[in-house]
């Protein structure tokens, strides 16, 4: 167990050399893992999305009818005593002989009294016997009675027997990095291969450098650089520019070969279908490309067992140099250690190394413009935010255009506010150049539309005095003093947490959130190399999201990128983008203890499905003779019912897969319903998912 309490679940290292000084003595045994070779050995097969592949038996696609024991037991009774009474009435004569036919037709009469007549009788009736033993067996199912008590599988799943595994050493096992060996590069391979069975190369490291042999197969030019890296550093060949070779802290179960990380079982019940039943169920690129809408009240879990796993999914990728993660929440929130991140920036603390660049690296003056216009005024109804980015431009372009940066917060408000003293210096340095009129013209428009009616130059002030603060004095700064983080940094393989000051800085944090969701959408968009996996995970999606940035979210899967959304509620979005935002994920998830008004959402966006259903009916049987009235008034008195025959009609209906009320009152503690959808348009339907670390 790791120092905050969780379990370690990665490959363990065989060979490595113990730390001099000895760590405090656990207070229980630690938990055993594969060893790296055995880890890549197993096989890995999925037969929908949100499989986990890891030694995965795919199930039959529907649930064979299994019959109850007792009704075996009176069949295969029944069928004994009549192959009993069958074989009784041949042996004693009273069907006649015709059974003996042919036993007389194929003897000679010579036989007669011989000892070939006798073993030729016996042979006859040991045939008979055959027959009726196979006969009324398969009648009876003496054989699937047979198997139920001997408590074998009743059923089977779809493939009886797994995958084949690699004989360790042979051609086909990984640990031999057949492909790189298949290359010419057998010392390259030897090398990797000692590192592996020498416990040196963890899972991390195997990914990595697997990522790295793909792009040499893209491009041969950087094999002699790659075999040059294996030769000196071993597994520690191409490492992430941090040095890390893994995360000081795991909270989850991870399979690096898949990209996956274990979510939880799906439940063995009736509302879950067949072949899912009792699975373990993960998430990967493929399905969180399409972007995960997650919605449970606050103590359900929804940062530990949702949003801490996927960013040490994303966080154990981008080590091994296939994904750039970027994880928002409050200060205080339990996304993992600040080793585990290559950048930590914390708005509003003097002590953070890391600051946060408010134009996100943007160049084009109306490009920031729409961007801050988003995040200021997007949720502000009654303001068009187009109309708002372009009294922004109006500002920004001539700022840039006099002191070659973008303006910092205090001088942003005093031109928004229109004061004089800013406007006339910026006026003055605009018209120390004389080809700089288009600015000035600029400038004056935005004088004459100051004070009109539906100008947002006011609101947008009134936005960026929640960030002129003491609080963030030094905090967003332009002249290039600082440490700025900017998301056009998601074309390397970076790990980056931001936290927002949510317990005193309520809506500048809200703000800073809708900033950082409308720059996600235009970087991953922007990307020119869009090889690594873009992922933005915010704990608490309240009050963040906008019509555009709904609109931004649905676009990001055809951008290899994905957005992680909780909400305590939906009422923490406007009514207007509660549906689009529903059709705009791929994957739904609802925890235990949501309100039926957010059920209703769900099971709408769910939809429904045909299911067959029987309707039974009793029916009181009145008899016309006495004997059978007597009868029956006899059965009455004892049982103290009357007699009733029952009528069973079957039907196809059309049902939601969830209800409102089913969501809201029928998912136990510490589970979910969640739906996925991959980016190749495959879906599971909605799931009840037990979630890790519930018992």
């Amino acid at each position: 167990m790791d120092t905050d309490g969780t379990h370690e679940t990665r490959p363990t290292r065989t060979g490595h050399i113990p730390r001099p000084a000895a760590p405090p003595k656990p207070s229980h045994a630690p938990t055993a893992g594969p060893t790296l070779g055995d880890w890549l050995r197993v096989p890995r097969s999925s037969d929908g999305p949100g499989v986990w592949t890891y030694g995965h038996v795919p199930r039959a696609a529907e649930e064979p009818e299994v019959t109850p024991t007792r009704q075996l037991v009176s069949g295969a009774l029944i069928s004994l005593l009549a192959g009993l009474l069958l074989w009784s009435l041949l042996w004693n004569g009273y069907l006649g002989g015709f059974w003996l036919w042919p036993l007389y037709m194929f003897t000679p009469d010579s036989w007669a009294g011989t000892l070939p007549s006798v073993v030729a009788s016996y042979v006859w009736y040991g045939i008979v016997i055959g027959a009726l033993i196979i006969g009324f067996g398969r009648l009876g199912r003496w054989p699937e009675l047979l198997r139920r008590l001997l408590r074998s599988r009743a059923v089977q799943p779809l493939h009886s027997t797994e995958p084949a595994r690699p004989e360790p050493g042979g051609e086909g096992d990984p640990v031999r990095w057949p492909q790189v060996r298949g290359a010419g590069l057998v010392e390259v391979a030897d090398r990797l291969e000692g590192e592996a069975g020498g416990g040196r190369m963890n899972d991390v490291d195997y990914a990595r450098i697997r990522r790295a042999w793909d792009s040499v197969r893209v491009d041969p030019s950087r094999m002699r650089a790659f075999a040059d890296s294996v030769r000196d550093k071993g597994a520690g060949a191409c490492v992430h520019p941090s040095g890390d070779r893994d995360l000081p802290v795991r909270a989850a179960r991870h399979d690096l070969l898949a990209r996956q990380v274990l979510l939880g079982t799906v439940e063995d019940g009736i509302r879950n279908p067949y072949a899912r039943r009792g699975t373990s169920l993960a998430l990967d690129p493929d399905v969180l490309g399409t972007s995960l809408l997650a919605v449970g009240p606050s103590g359900t879990g929804k940062t530990q067992r949702l949003v801490r796993p996927v960013v040490e999914s994303l966080a154990l990728q981008a080590l091994a140099g296939q994904a750039a993660v970027v994880a928002v929440g409050a200060a205080g929130a339990q996304l993992g250690p600040d080793a585990a991140y290559d950048v930590v920036v914390r708005i509003g603390d003097p002590a953070s190394v890391y600051d946060l660049d408010l134009y996100g690296g943007a160049t084009d003056p109306d490009e920031a413009a729409t961007l801050l216009a988003e995040a200021f005024v997007g949720d502000v109804p009654g303001i068009d935010v187009r109309r708002a980015a372009t009294a922004l431009a109006q500002l920004l372009g001539p700022f840039r255009t006099a002191y070659g940066r973008f303006p910092a917060v205090p001088e942003l408000r005093e031109l928004l506010d229109q004061v004089p003293a800013a406007f006339d210096a910026l006026r003055r340095e605009l018209a120390a150049d004389g080809a700089q009129q288009a600015m000035l013209r600029e400038l004056d428009a935005r004088t004459r539309q100051h004070g009109a009616h539906g100008d947002p130059g006011p609101a947008l002030a009134d936005r960026v005095a929640l960030l002129d603060r003491p609080a963030f004095a030094g905090f967003f700064d332009t002249t290039g003093q600082g440490r700025p983080f900017s998301l056009r940094a998601l074309e390397h393989p970076i790990r980056v947490r931001v936290d927002l000051p949510e317990r005193g800085h309520a809506d500048a944090s809200r703000m800073l959130a809708r900033l950082l969701l409308a720059q996600f959408n235009a970087a991953a968009a922007a990307r020119a190399d869009r090889s690594l996996f873009a992922f933005l995970a915010f704990d608490d999606a309240s009050h963040t999201l906008t019509a555009e940035t709904v609109r931004g979210v649905q676009r990001l899967r055809s951008a290899h990128a994905g957005v992680l959304l909780t909400l305590r509620s939906l009422d923490d979005v406007p009514e207007a983008l509660r549906t689009p935002l529903l059709g705009a994920v791929g994957c739904r998830m609802a925890f235990s203890g949501v309100t039926t008004w957010d059920g209703k959402r769900f099971a709408e966006a769910w939809g429904t499905e045909w299911v067959e259903t029987r309707d039974v009916t009793h029916r009181t049987v009145f008899a016309d003779q006495p004997l059978t009235r007597a009868i029956h008034a006899f059965r009455k008195l004892v049982t103290g019912k009357a007699v009733t025959t029952d009528a069973v009609t079957v039907r196809q209906v059309e049902r939601e897969r969830w209800s409102a009320s089913d969501l809201a009152h029928a998912v136990p503690p510490g589970h979910a319903v969640l739906s996925l959808t991959s980016v190749k348009g495959e879906r599971a339907a909605p799931l009840l998912v037990r979630l890790a670390g519930t018992a």
